[in-house]
């Protein structure tokens, strides 16, 4: 098993991103919250990424993360019915992991319902199997203590997961939507002045 991944990033997109190393180039499919703390790729810097490898007759597929906790949050998602990794890579995308625990332990079932690829029953399964579980990762954001997302977190998740319910989807989107907000002054940073500014720029 691959845990770990230690080289020079020589390539990344929203989705995945290509490491060096050692003459080996690696692709790694990675969440959007794992993009963000990228490196520029033309800085050649060395990244370390922890990975989980998925094993099928037909393909080796490499997941990486920036944090342990991005990673044992993946990993409690696909143990989930009906979540494949791909899911779970959409909604680490979605909701950071201090979102996800905090949703996840007070039940928020609304919130797991408005990500794309996740319906009704999936976000059920995930709030029935995993209350007890995702106190392990993080019990101090899971149960109200420690660092809670801010509102400007919480503003640009909750306008990527509205405007995915109008079809706007997808890795490029949601980079779309965060680049936007930062455009907006933060004490003006509301999920409607998110929205609105996203489909100004869509529309351009």
């Amino acid at each position: 098993m691959i845990a770990q991944l230690t080289g020079t990033l020589i390539d990344a997109s929203f989705t995945e991103a290509i490491i060096d190393v050692n003459g080996v180039g690696y692709q790694v499919l990675i969440p959007m919250s794992t993009f963000d703390r990228l490196p520029r790729v033309d800085e050649k810097k060395s990244v370390t990424l922890l990975t989980w490898l998925q094993v099928r007759e037909d393909a080796l597929t490499l997941f990486g993360f920036a944090t342990r906790q991005e990673r044992d949050v993946f990993l409690l998602l696909i143990t989930v019915n009906g979540i494949g990794a791909k899911t779970a890579l959409n909604i680490l995308s979605c909701m950071n992991v201090v979102s996800f625990c905090q949703a996840v332990a007070s039940g928020d079932l609304k919130s797991l319902k408005k990500i794309s690829g996740v319906g009704p029953k999936s976000a059920e399964r995930i709030l029935v199997e995993l209350r007890d579980k995702i106190q392990k990762i993080a019990p101090e954001t899971a149960f109200g203590g420690g660092a809670a997302p801010t509102k400007v977190d919480k503003a640009v998740e909750d306008a990527i997961l509205a405007l995915g319910q109008l079809g706007f989807q997808g890795p490029k989107f949601q980079k779309l939507v965060a680049d936007v907000a930062l455009e907006i002054p933060e004490d003006q940073r509301s999920t409607e002045n998110i929205i609105r500014k996203a489909l100004q720029a869509l529309n351009r």
